[in-house]
């Protein structure tokens, strides 16, 4: 056999003879027939006024309803920062009015109590004479310190009540209703108490705590000679580390409660686990971002503030060249005030922000865990249909008997 000579196939049959081949090409196929206007596979999809669109009746993705505040899905980042800040600019009456009377309240309730009760400690101590000076001085302190308790509970109890009336608007919110001040007063009407007994419970149990704990520290460095020093300083460090991680751990693990109250309507003794059980499994989501919310609203503070000292130096230089006293007090007088102002508004900004993110973070938990953007949109597509018998979708439902 040579490399020249003609091939011939195995089996010795002839070159050029007719013999199946040993597989059968493969049959042509064909494109089944598209509906006019659709894309071929493979093809880019164009755009424009002859872009294509899905046929009827061909499934498709539909982005989610949002009818109001949020869409009806399980909250990101961005959505619950945006939608944060949005409550204020999307009902600012009952929100940021609302919000700012309060703050304006309790400003004026501390000063006036502390201050009048310091001024009449001040003159008292001031016509003090002989041995009784000592004696007149440490009730003068502990006058002082006393007076300050009445505005605190009055502020705890008064954020309390905005916090629910701020919840409320961002539930009401997310199925696209938008109520006045009286409307939301009276859908929190029966929860005020709960709100307020929350807010103050809460607040004793962390000063019982506080001054246990520094009545034990005081006792060992009295009591302790040189070593107790140590070991009171020592444990004084460490009380402060571990109030910080005690603090940031429960309040994230109950900053659902006054939620829980307000829309669950719940007793207080039912909201706690119920709090507790939502924020299982995502405890880092709940305190990141609150904390992040603090950051942001923190550094905005301090971007409106810091100017206003500097410009107070500056105005001081300005109208009191010479070093005049008068001027120089006016001065000092008119910027704390503006000050004041300032910082009025912002706190209730920042209250109000705040407030809605622990809400949108209820709403979020609530769609992750039990389906309630289900039963938002259910909500929302029988009140367009005109029917009012629906319930409210964020009571919990009784499980039916079985059959």
């Amino acid at each position: 056999m040579s490399d020249t000579g003609p091939w011939a196939p195995p089996g010795g049959a002839a070159p050029g003879a007719n013999t199946p081949p040993a597989f059968p090409p493969p049959a042509p196929t064909f494109p089944p027939p598209s509906a006019p206007g659709a894309v071929p596979p493979g093809a880019a999809a164009p755009f424009g006024p002859g872009a294509a669109t899905v046929p009827p009746g061909q499934p498709g993705w539909t982005p989610p309803p949002k009818p109001g505040l949020i869409p009806l899905r399980p909250l990101t980042l961005g959505t619950i920062l945006g939608a944060s800040f949005q409550v204020v600019r999307r009902n600012p009456r009952p929100m940021f009015g609302f919000s700012l009377l309060l703050t304006a309240i309790i400003f004026v309730v501390t000063l006036l109590v502390v201050g009048i009760v310091t001024f009449l400690s001040v003159a008292r101590l001031s016509t003090a004479i002989g041995a009784d000076s000592s004696t007149i001085a440490a009730g003068t302190t502990a006058a002082i310190i006393l007076s300050t308790l009445i505005p605190l509970a009055f502020s705890i109890a008064v954020v309390a009540v905005l916090q629910g009336i701020v919840v409320l608007e961002v539930a009401r919110g997310t199925v696209g209703e938008k109520l006045r001040l009286g409307g939301l007063w009276r859908a929190a009407r029966g929860r005020i108490g709960a709100l307020i007994g929350w807010a103050l419970l809460a607040t004793m149990i962390v000063v019982v705590a506080i001054v246990v704990v520094v009545l034990l520290i005081v006792v060992i460095i009295t009591f302790g000679g040189q070593a107790g020093l140590g070991i009171g300083i020592l444990l004084a460090v460490l009380a402060s580390l571990g109030a910080v991680a005690l603090g940031l751990w429960l309040g994230t693990r109950l900053c659902l409660v006054p939620s829980v109250l307000v829309l669950e309507r719940l007793p207080l003794r039912a909201a706690i686990p119920r709090a507790w059980s939502l924020t299982t499994g995502y405890f880092w989501k709940v305190l990141g971002i609150q904390l992040l919310v603090t950051v942001i609203l923190s550094t905005a503070s301090s971007i409106v503030t810091t100017p206003l000292s500097l410009i107070m130096l500056l105005a001081m230089g300005l109208f009191s060249p010479t070093g005049d006293v008068e001027s120089a007090i006016w001065v000092v007088v008119v910027f704390y005030l503006l000050s004041i102002v300032i910082s009025i508004v912002v706190g209730a900004i920042s209250s109000v922000v705040q407030s809605a993110t622990t809400g949108l973070l209820y709403i979020d938990l609530r769609m992750r865990k039990e389906g309630l953007d289900i039963e938002l949109a259910r909500f929302v597509e029988a009140r367009q249909a005109g029917d009012s018998t629906v319930p409210d979708p964020y009571l919990l439902r009784q499980p039916e008997p079985a059959a």
